[in-house]
């Protein structure tokens, strides 16, 4: 009788090195509520976040606005491309800059990158 040990150990291989590939794929997405709730935590990193625009303000290609993903509000600043519309669906890549946070309220901005309209 053969033993194909061989064939299976080859297999679970090539699973886990597809599975590698299709979680660098996927890209995470923060949930506002998680970053207030510690922005300490997420000081200068890289985050991204998907939502619906709420208010914005752009002029000479520079821009403001609020980015809400049903957990909560963030505003979100660009150095360039201008802000989208408001009611538009975008998810944003960005630095997180946590401003301060006095008692129970956090205040923080995200320092646009990249930006696709969904």
């Amino acid at each position: 009788m053969m033993r194909r040990t061989g064939t299976w150990s080859g297999l679970l291989g090539v699973a886990a090195v597809i599975a590698l590939i299709v979680g660098a794929c996927n890209e995470k997405t923060n949930k506002v509520k998680d970053l207030l709730a510690d922005p300490g935590k997420y000081d200068g990193q890289t985050v991204r976040i998907a939502g619906d625009v709420q208010n914005s303000i752009g002029a000479l290609g520079y821009g403001a606005y609020e980015l809400n993903d049903g957990t909560g509000t963030l505003p979100i600043v660009t150095e360039g491309g201008g802000a989208p519309a408001r009611g538009a669906k975008v998810g944003v890549e960005g630095t997180f800059r946590a401003a301060y946070t006095l008692g129970v309220v956090s205040r923080a901005v995200v320092v646009e990158k990249r930006r696709v309209t969904r």
